[in-house]
């Protein structure tokens, strides 16, 4: 049998659990057992000890006998129930006006609401580490670029918060996503509660049943009119909301990556590590193209949860079964691999700020252009004119740095030399007195820096716990 690579590889323990085949019976016993004790609450006849014969079993939870049952009986529910009775002493009282799907649907949904609340968690967790070095890095004057190119100065911190603030709108939405995610319920085969009023003598115990179970289980929500299955757009709507996650992490390593073949930064190289089998001293980004690599993959398990939606006959049907069965673990499991790793990059990456301020004196003429414009204009020469003039110096000293490896950067030199600047007042020491002080040119960085904090502040208050969540190591 071959192991599920995801679940293997890059996800952690519990929620691997809540996915097992152990953890998926365990669950499935849980709603028996809760279903039950609610009958014999509402009046159903239960004799005395059977609730606590099923809850002693619970645990008692055999896959080969299961498997033996499902190959004579070529139907999964039939085999657990058959199991389940087995191992509490023979009794038959459980799966009493249910349908498969009563069992199967609310499992899967209650599997899905423990992975978010963890997935949540760890995000939250992902987004203290990234204000945190949003605070640590702020000092740090970096040389920011749009589409790949030098652009103007910013502070790596502010870059930082610029991840944060996506992951906490984010955030915020798959929190009330979690809080009103709706459990199908106790429904029987078309959603009427027909077998479950039938059972306990009235409509409304059927009613009482499902609110019973909804509290137990943790929902607030119930579905009031669902078919066979609860509605597939909900997959959908979790799984987008798992892929809009991952893009805060997906564009931190992306640029961790580009920065680190700068040599600008590191993701974290510990001892003993190796880059490359071949060219011994390489010391690749191994970690942070796992999260783009993760975080694509979910991208394409929303896609394919998209073709789930609507798709289903009438009241419903299983047609989407297999497919269920690999998007919302592997979704989840590629979601924990990404947070683990993120938090192991966020903990372990490094700055080399010699570096970082060399790139910026390189370019900083070139990025100092906008404020150069200004002073143009100001001067009274016209600004398209004044484009024109400086892009063509800028231009030409690129080039020369380039393709000549010229050492400095002339352009200040140049543009105080040309004939209207001159003509203008415009002098190399009023041109060079713009770049004596960096920092100006980061504008509000700063500022934005500490809104972004202080706008998620509240958000980890509120998840103390989880915000203090630390990785275990990865492979």
């Amino acid at each position: 049998m071959n192991p599920n690579v995801l679940s293997k590889r890059y996800a952690t323990g519990e929620i691997n659990h809540i996915f097992s085949d152990e953890g998926k019976v365990g669950s499935e016993r849980d709603l028996w057992i809760a279903v039950l004790s609610a009958q014999k609450k509402l009046g159903l006849d239960i004799p005395e000890g059977v609730v606590e014969a099923y809850t002693s079993a619970r645990d008692n939870i055999d896959l080969g006998l299961i498997n033996e049952i499902e190959l004579r009986t070529k139907h999964d529910v039939k085999a657990r129930i058959e199991a389940f009775n087995q191992a509490a002493g023979g009794h038959e009282f459980i799966h009493l006006g249910m349908t498969s799907r009563d069992l199967t649907d609310n499992v899967e949904q209650l599997q899905i609401m423990e992975a978010s609340r963890i997935i949540h968690g760890k995000y939250v967790s992902v987004l203290r580490h990234m204000l945190d070095k949003a605070k640590d890095y702020r000092g740090i004057e970096l040389t920011a670029r749009t589409h790949h190119q030098p652009a103007q100065t910013t502070l790596l911190g502010r870059r930082f918060s610029m991840w944060a603030e996506e992951l906490y709108l984010h955030l915020m939405e798959f929190e009330v996503f979690i809080e009103n995610y709706p459990l199908r319920g106790i429904k029987g085969p078309v959603g009427t509660q027909f077998d479950m009023g039938k059972l306990l003598g009235s409509r409304e115990k059927a009613l009482d049943l499902e609110v019973i179970i909804s509290d137990k289980l943790g929902f607030k929500e119930v579905l009031n009119s669902p078919g066979q299955v609860y509605p597939r757009s909900l997959d959908y709507k979790l799984i987008s909301q798992l892929a809009a996650l991952t893009s805060a992490c997906e564009n931190f390593a992306k640029t961790i990556r580009l920065m680190a073949g700068y040599e600008l930064v590191t993701e974290g190289f510990r001892d003993g590590q190796v880059g490359s089998s071949i060219m011994p001293h390489k010391m690749n980004t191994r970690s942070t193209e796992r999260v783009c690599a993760l975080s694509e993959l979910v991208k394409m398990y929303a896609d394919g949860a998209s073709r789930l939606a609507g798709d289903q006959w009438e009241e419903g049907d299983v047609s989407c079964s297999a497919i269920r069965r690999v998007l919302i673990p592997d979704a989840f499991y590629a979601s924990d691999g990404i947070v683990e790793t993120t938090l192991n990059v966020l903990n372990q990456m490094g700055t080399y700020p010699a570096v970082i301020s060399k790139e910026v004196d390189r370019y900083l003429p070139f990025l100092a252009t906008t404020e150069v414009l200004a002073i143009a204009v100001k001067s009274g020469i016209g600004r398209e004119e004044a484009h024109s003039i400086i892009k063509k110096h800028a231009i030409a000293e690129a080039l020369g740095m380039r393709e000549l490896g010229a050492s400095g950067n002339r352009l200040m030199v140049n543009l105080a030399s040309e004939p209207l600047f001159k003509k203008a007042g415009i002098t190399e020491d009023s041109l060079n007195s713009i770049l004596l002080d960096k920092i100006h040119f980061v504008g509000n960085a700063n500022s934005q820096i500490d809104a972004v904090i202080k706008k998620c502040w509240e958000l980890i208050e509120r998840h103390k716990k989880a915000a203090s969540y630390e990785p275990g190591d990865i492979l």
